[in-house]
């Protein structure tokens, strides 16, 4: 855990950032916390209080040799970690393209979850089907995990005739009723009231829900994170409060947002049991978190958690952080690349190689094409894209044979297909060119 960095100006102390532009970053090396050092504690008996260590220290699963160790070890099978490797490389290619989708003119703004992407997606796979989700921008991965295609969230950043809301919010601020995923506020905070009201409305029902939400550290500054708080400690909701400290909100460091240790041991005070967490460690997001859900489930209340992490990218399509911090500072980060990391440990223990990474990507790509073509069966047979591109694409009557292209060639199909495709008023589909594109689907 890095200290935090102040100066006098008298009669203040203020908190500054550790290193500007120029500077040569570095975080004192590995963590010091090791897997182990924090016992998982039975979540049925659990008091605030025996939670004061686990929101000083910090909860870790993953070692620096990619080895599960410990007591909060989720024990997850292969095929569970290889979808949250999935799910968490569809996010990262996904911010990429609609980064360069907002470049060229093709939507006005966009938030990557760059550095981030295990947070949302490793919690919403420890939660159950029913949970309320209320995240914050750096969450839409999420959405992956309830089974929401790109070409939706697509059309949601455009704005267009297909966006579930209709043009009625900012790009990426994502909701969809299905998988339970309330509408992102740009108001920042607002949601952890809501996910607090929310979850005591379930309780009053007897239902078995529960809700999550996640704000930045920035936030934790506002009224709405101290409302959220009091309330889920008088009441007791099902509810799971995450701090998301990344270091940084927009150009203002997080040694500005707090003078404490860690945003972690304010739950203390409101006799919450606090956790802080490795954000960058997938499994230790999990364990906490389905620790978290078991504790709200048996109605013993909430559970409050900071994930410690770090905005490998800019705050959004309209920063530029060169002008506040070095601009390799996030390769300095003790936590890794949470990608790499649960790779890496796939990889240990014998369940992933390059053969099976040759596999993944390239059938993401195509499922995501052919829901474009089962969404815009007319407007494919007269995109001059689809017959020039790749050359085994001569039309969207013949057979298709992806064993033919190469990765890149998917992807480059994929996002050049897609500003078409959106830009153009939908045509009423007949059912023939529905049975076509569903039964060339289904060939795959």
């Amino acid at each position: 855990m890095t200290e935090r960095s102040t100066v006098t100006t008298s009669p203040y102390t203020i908190g500054v950032a550790p290193f500007r532009p120029g500077d040569e970053p570095t975080f004192g090396g590995a963590f010091v916390e090791q897997p182990g050092d924090l016992n998982r504690p039975d979540p049925a008996t659990c008091t605030a209080e025996d939670t004061a260590e686990h929101a000083r220290g910090l909860i870790r699963v993953l070692n620096d040799d990619g080895e599960a160790v410990g007591e909060w070890d989720p024990q997850l099978d292969e095929a569970t970690l290889i979808q949250g490797l999935e799910y968490m490389m569809r996010l990262r290619i996904f911010d990429d393209r609609m980064m360069k989708m907002q470049r060229t003119g093709k939507l006005s703004f966009y938030m990557r979850s760059f550095g981030e992407e295990a947070v949302a997606i490793a919690q919403t796979m420890a939660l159950e089907e029913q949970d309320w989700l209320f995240p914050s921008y750096r969450q839409p991965g999420a959405q992956f995990v309830r089974g929401r295609d790109m070409v939706s969230m697509i059309c949601h950043c455009i704005g267009n005739t297909e966006d579930n809301v209709r043009g009625r919010q900012m790009p990426v601020h994502y909701t969809w009723r299905e998988g339970r995923f309330i509408s992102i506020s740009s108001p920042v905070g607002t949601q952890f009231s809501q996910a607090v009201g929310v979850a005591m409305a379930s309780a009053y029902k007897g239902d078995d829900e529960v809700c999550i939400s996640w704000l930045g550290d920035g936030t934790s500054a506002q009224g709405d994170y101290h409302y959220a708080l009091n309330f889920a400690s008088t009441f007791k909701p099902p509810v799971i409060l995450n701090v998301v400290n990344n270091q940084w909100a927009i150009s203002t460091h997080v040694s500005l947002a707090t003078g404490g240790r860690t945003f972690a041991e304010r739950g203390l005070a409101y006799d919450i049991p606090s956790f802080r967490v490795d954000g960058n460690g997938f499994l230790a997001l999990y364990g906490v978190t389905k620790w978290a859900r078991e504790r709200a489930s048996a109605g013993l209340g909430p559970t409050h958690i900071e994930v410690y992490t770090y905005r490998a990218g800019a705050h959004s399509s309209s920063d530029d952080p060169s002008a506040y911090r070095p601009g390799n500072e996030f390769e300095c980060w003790p936590g890794g690349d949470p990608v790499e990391r649960l790779r890496d440990h796939l990889m240990k223990i014998g369940e992933w190689d390059e053969e099976k990474w040759q596999v993944m990507l390239p059938f993401l790509i195509r499922t995501n094409i052919f829901g474009l073509l089962t969404i815009f069966p007319l407007k494919v047979q007269h995109c001059p894209i689809w017959s020039s591109t790749i050359g085994v694409l001569t039309s969207c009557k013949n057979n298709i044979s992806p064993a033919d292209m190469t990765r890149p060639q998917w992807v480059t199909l994929l996002f050049q297909l897609c500003p078409y495709l959106f830009t153009i008023e939908k045509p009423t589909p007949s059912n023939s060119n529905i049975a076509l594109m569903s039964s060339t689907c289904c060939n795959f």
